[in-house]
């Protein structure tokens, strides 16, 4: 007989409502939490996510609240489903709870501002060194996730208990979750291939084709790696599904937050225009001008990540961006590890 847990989400958005709706689909008790008691009212009265995820039914036997201490003591798995750069704000109100003891699983993709610091850096900052953590990644638009379109991720944590007891609670035949132990490679695919998916839009909106593309993708995920082997990640992790697997899904799909931003750039769209007109976080913006302080403070080179970063933050011509990087002297493939 499957075991069954009892498991907050804290987050409304697409994907904390997806997990949400997974969780409940497998027969557990499931809480989903909203920062705004009126959105929260409305979830309740007409059982649908209208805002982030519409044309879903929620599932009669989820329960939703407004108050984050509610939450909190009601779940033995925590799962932490805000925007990296909201994350910390929530560990505040969490930690006034009774939270000891409680698994807590980060589906965050970013890396903090100013810090750099990845969601887990966050959750043991905020909460302590001793927390359990998982980290959830991988190719899983919510949209897809909520319809029961077949999804592959992967959990990561340290202490392969905690994995498994989160693949235990969530694994089915439509979500299927894989573990392994590489946090830092985990956490780093899906923060950075966020900024490859505005350089793979740029490319769309600037009517380039198909070849273009794919080596931009190829070198992004070279770039993912280089990095992520700098700050202590296996380089292995990065041809699985939180790195390869998450890039593909985020530069061709049409659910992509950060593919649209880039398409928007390559038409001459402004960010700050861009930006103003959306109703979910694009992570990757913010991720990009992280990953330019990580690269000044390590030494490196990411050519194309650094790009993105003049794109978003120096207003720099999408045209102009992809000369300079055509123009760049010739060099091997995979020297540069």
């Amino acid at each position: 007989m499957k075991q069954k847990f009892k498991i907050t989400v804290l987050g409304d958005g697409g994907w904390g409502t997806a997990l949400a709706a997974v969780a409940a689909r497998n027969q557990n008790e499931v809480m989903l939490w909203s920062a705004f008691p009126d959105y929260a009212a409305e979830l309740k009265a007409k059982r649908e996510n209208k805002k982030f995820l519409p044309g879903v039914p929620l599932p009669e036997s989820l329960q939703i609240t407004a108050d984050v201490h509610e939450a909190v003591r009601f779940g033995d798995i925590v799962v932490l489903a805000v925007p990296t750069q909201f994350l910390r704000a929530v560990l505040f109100k969490v930690k006034e709870t009774s939270y000891k003891g409680k698994v807590f699983v980060s589906v965050a993709k970013g890396l903090e501002k100013k810090t750099c610091l990845r969601p887990s850096q966050i959750i043991y900052s905020a909460l302590g060194q001793e927390t359990p953590v998982v980290v959830i990644s991988g190719p899983s638009h919510a949209e897809e996730v909520a319809r029961n379109m077949p999804t592959l991720v992967v959990a990561a944590c340290d202490q392969p208990q905690y994995a498994q007891k989160v693949q235990a609670a969530f694994n089915d035949k439509f979500f299927r979750i894989y573990s392994q132990d590489d946090i830092i490679g985990v956490e780093l695919g899906g923060a950075l291939k966020n900024v490859i998916a505005i350089a793979a839009g740029v490319c769309d909106g600037l009517k380039f084709g198909d070849n273009t593309k794919s080596g931009l993708i190829s070198r992004g995920l070279f770039e993912m790696t280089r990095l992520g082997i700098r700050l202590g990640a296996n380089p292995n992790t990065f041809f699985g599904l939180s790195g390869l697997g998450d890039l593909a899904t985020t530069c061709f799909s049409q659910h992509g937050r950060n593919l649209r931003v880039g398409r928007l750039i390559g038409e001459g769209q402004k960010i700050a225009d861009i930006l103003k007109g959306m109703e979910m976080v694009a992570e990757g913006v913010d991720t990009s001008e992280s990953v330019h302080q990580l690269c000044e403070k390590l030494e490196i080179t990411l050519p194309l990540m650094n790009e993105v970063y003049e794109l978003v933050f120096k207003n720099k011509e999408a045209r102009a961006a992809v000369s300079d990087l055509l123009s760049r002297d010739a060099r091997e493939e995979w020297k540069q590890y």
